[in-house]
């Protein structure tokens, strides 16, 4: 079997970093000629995926925009993500989940599992219950060739209060901030795993300034990053160096709005030129 990090691996290597979000909100598809429905949000889904598929090797949907819709949303999520995954592409459903006990043992089931009507290749986890609350599911993940994605440093202005907060000294924090003690955890699940790229990465976003998380290098080296924030959040493809330097070839740069916005005509054409902006910032 191989692992979730040797495929994404190989798609980074295919198609480059660029991972399209899949983010039917209201005002996208009302632009798109499109009904605020379940049918309006499958139908925007479906030709994403269309216009994605061979161009980028990943696509990102946010769960949230279909389960707004309830039974009929998570149906048409089940037909985007199945449709996505037929094509050749990478599921990253972006679901944030995050409890303890048997509670995560239902989201990985759901979105984990092969042949779970929600299944996706990796899922958007938050560790703020407790890093250690993750741990069954990052064990579920590995054993099923799956990936995730936790949270680490977000671009949220409420974020630093809690991610950049020192580790108490009684938990071993020597000065430690919790995000880099949340990717030290995660990155220690990938160790002895196949591949140069592990299954099991963070999110960071691609406006933060990491390294003030205490987020080095060497704490990312060898995890897959997903990074929100490219676009119309402001960072662009020519910036990706700079901001993950040695780490950035593992990093899948997320794009909604500034791809979405161009509408259905033009879509596959915007995909086309992001795509091949990163992969000149990669190899300049």
């Amino acid at each position: 079997m191989t692992t979730f990090g040797q495929r994404l691996g190989a798609a980074l290597d295919a198609h480059g970093p660029l991972c399209v979000g899949i983010d039917p909100h209201a005002g996208l598809l009302d632009s798109w000629g499109l009904d605020a429905s379940a049918a309006g949000t499958r139908e925007f889904g479906l030709r994403v995926v269309e216009a994605a598929a061979g161009r980028v090797g990943v696509v990102k949907p946010q769960v949230a925009f279909f389960e707004r819709w309830g039974s009929a949303g998570f149906a048409a999520l089940e037909e985007v993500q199945a449709a996505a995954r037929e094509a050749g592409l990478l599921v990253i459903a972006d679901a944030k989940r995050g409890d303890i006990g048997s509670t995560m043992d239902g989201y990985a089931a759901a979105w984990l599992t092969p042949g779970s009507p929600l299944e996706a290749d990796a899922v958007t986890l938050s560790p703020y219950l407790g890093p250690d609350s993750l741990h069954a599911t990052l064990t579920a993940a590995l054993r099923l060739g799956k990936g995730a994605f936790v949270l680490t440093a977000t671009s949220n202005p409420e974020a630093p209060v809690v991610q950049s907060a020192l580790v108490a000294e009684e938990q071993g924090g020597d000065g430690e901030q919790v995000a880099e003690r949340v990717a030290r955890d995660v990155g220690s699940h990938n160790v002895g795993l196949p591949g140069a790229l592990g299954s099991l990465g963070v999110v960071v976003g691609a406006t933060v300034d990491r390294r003030s998380y205490g987020l080095s290098d060497i704490v990312l080296a060898g995890m897959p990053v997903l990074a929100p924030g490219f676009g119309a959040q402001g960072a662009e493809p020519g910036d990706l160096k700079r901001l993950f330097g040695y780490v950035a070839s593992g990093v899948v740069a997320n794009e909604s709005r500034s791809i979405l916005a161009v509408g259905p005509d033009r879509i596959a054409e915007r995909i086309d030129a992001r795509a091949a902006l990163y992969r000149e910032a990669l190899d300049g």
